[in-house]
């Protein structure tokens, strides 16, 4: 006799089944269309877990007078240099940037920003990866840890 909850977990399955090429038909649907794109910077091999997502305030950093400088974390500061700065979290940490539809996965590379209100500062290429200019709000999870996902 089936229980309730085989019975559930057959109907969870069957519509994860028939949504998961809805999702990668949209998710290729917009990318072609240039709603959305992702890039993923200097991740590591293999999938990471990231923590809950949260907001927080971002500006970015850069231009000619600082291309050629070392970041706090050892890295050369180029235009194409991709990463972000943050006050305290240890230097080759992992995070994940949602901002207007657009993903980037990239590393703490840099010390900063030292503005009240604000968490993140962007390098130039970050920046434009996620089509972000000046100051405003994004949303961000911390890698937690690497996980094989099945």
């Amino acid at each position: 006799m089936t229980t309730i909850k085989q019975t559930s977990l057959r109907w969870a399955v069957l519509l994860a089944a028939l949504l998961a090429p809805m999702a990668g038909a949209a998710t290729g649907a917009k990318a072609s269309t240039g709603g959305a794109s992702t890039t993923t910077a200097s991740a590591p091999s293999g999938d990471l877990a990231f923590g809950a997502f949260r907001y927080g305030g971002a500006s970015w950093y850069g231009g000619p007078s600082m291309w050629g400088r070392s970041t706090a974390c050892g890295k050369t500061l180029r235009p194409s240099t991709l990463g972000v700065a943050h006050k305290t979290l240890p230097c080759g940490t992992t995070v994940k940037f949602v901002y207007h539809g657009r993903v980037l996965v990239t590393q703490v590379i840099d010390r900063g920003p030292y503005v009240d209100g604000r968490a993140w500062d962007f390098t130039k290429a970050a920046s434009e990866a996620l089509g972000f200019e000046g100051v405003g709000r994004v949303r961000y999870a911390v890698a937690l840890s690497y996980a094989r996902l099945p």
